[in-house]
C-alpha cells in the first residue's frame, strides 16, 4: 500500500517559517479552509495552523545549538485518532495513507486531539471542527498540475529543501533512500502508532581551515600603482575598490 509522508531534514531547517505561511495560505484558500485567525496583531494572537515550527536550544553553554523542529500531523500507519472518533469523521485513506477529517461529520468533540500523542490536531474556533495537516491532498492528487508541482505547499516553499515528500513504502523513492542513508527516525515510536513522517537527524559538519586562510592579505587593488584607472575629462583619480 502506498504511504505518502514527509521527511524533514533537521540539519538544514533554518526556522524561517516559510512552510508555516505557505501551508496557511494554501489551505485557507483550498478545500481545507478557511483557517481562522484570532486577534492576529494583538498581544496574544491565536489561530489554526496545520504546521508549526518549534525552536529551542540544546546543550549547555558554551556547547549549545539551536534546533528548529517543524511539526504537523504525522499520518500514522496506525492512527489512534481514527478509532476514537464517534462520528467517523476522522479516517485514513486506503489509496495513499493520508489521514483526514470529514468536516461534515465532525462535531468538534476533541476526542481525536486527546488520542493523538503528538498534539497535531487543533480545533478551529470559528467553524468548531477539528483540523490537521492534509498533506495538501487537493494539490498532490490534482492531475492538472505538472508532476513537479504535485507536492504539499510546505515542500515547494522550503528555501533550504529541508522537506521531502513521497511514498515511504517505495524503497526506491527519494524519501525512502533518505531515511535509509541518513538514519531517518520516527517521532516517539514507543507509542506504537507507526508515524509515517520521519526526521533526518542533525549532524556535525567538519570545517577545515588551513593556516594560510588565517593570514590577512592586502587587497591588491589597494596597492599603489595597481588601482584601476578611469578616463576623466578633468584631472582626478577614482578608486573603484571603495
Amino acid at each position: 500500500m502506498t504511504q505518502l509522508a514527509l521527511v524533514i531534514d533537521l540539519n538544514v531547517c533554518v526556522g524561517c517559517h516559510a512552510c508555516v505561511t505557505s501551508c496557511k495560505q494554501w489551505n485557507t484558500s483550498g478545500t481545507a479552509g478557511s483557517l481562522v485567525d484570532i486577534n492576529p496583531y494583538a498581544a496574544e494572537p491565536n489561530g489554526t495552523f496545520f504546521n508549526r515550527v518549534q525552536t529551542f536550544e540544546v546543550g549547555e553553554f558554551p556547547n549549545t545549538q539551536t534546533v528548529h523542529f517543524p511539526k504537523s500531523c504525522l499520518h500514522c500507519e496506525d492512527p489512534p485518532c481514527v478509532p476514537v472518533c464517534p462520528t467517523g469523521a476522522s479516517y485514513k485513506r486506503a489509496a495513499d495513507g493520508i489521514v483526514l477529517v470529514d468536516y461534515d461529520k465532525c462535531i468538534g468533540c476533541k476526542y481525536c486531539s486527546w488520542a493523538c500523542p503528538y498534539g497535531a490536531r487543533e480545533l478551529d474556533e470559528e467553524r468548531k471542527v477539528m483540523t490537521k495537516c492534509t498533506l495538501c491532498v487537493d494539490r498532490v492528487t490534482d492531475t492538472t498540475l505538472p508532476t513537479s508541482e504535485r507536492k504539499p505547499a510546505c515542500v515547494l516553499a522550503c528555501p533550504s529543501n529541508a522537506r521531502l515528500f513521497g511514498d515511504i513504502h517505495d524503497p526506491e523513492s527519494s524519501v525512502s533512500r533518505a531515511i535509509a542513508e541518513r538514519g531517518g527516525y520516527q517521532l516517539m515510536p514507543e507509542w506504537g502508532t507507526s508515524p509515517s513522517n520521519h526526521y533526518l537527524p542533525r549532524r556535525k559538519t567538519e570545517i577545515r581551515i588551513h593556516a594560510e586562510d588565517l593570514e590577512r592579505v592586502d587587497n591588491p587593488l589597494k596597492i599603489d600603482g595597481q588601482l584601476p584607472e578611469h578616463a576623466h575629462r578633468d584631472p582626478g583619480r577614482e578608486d573603484f575598490a571603495t
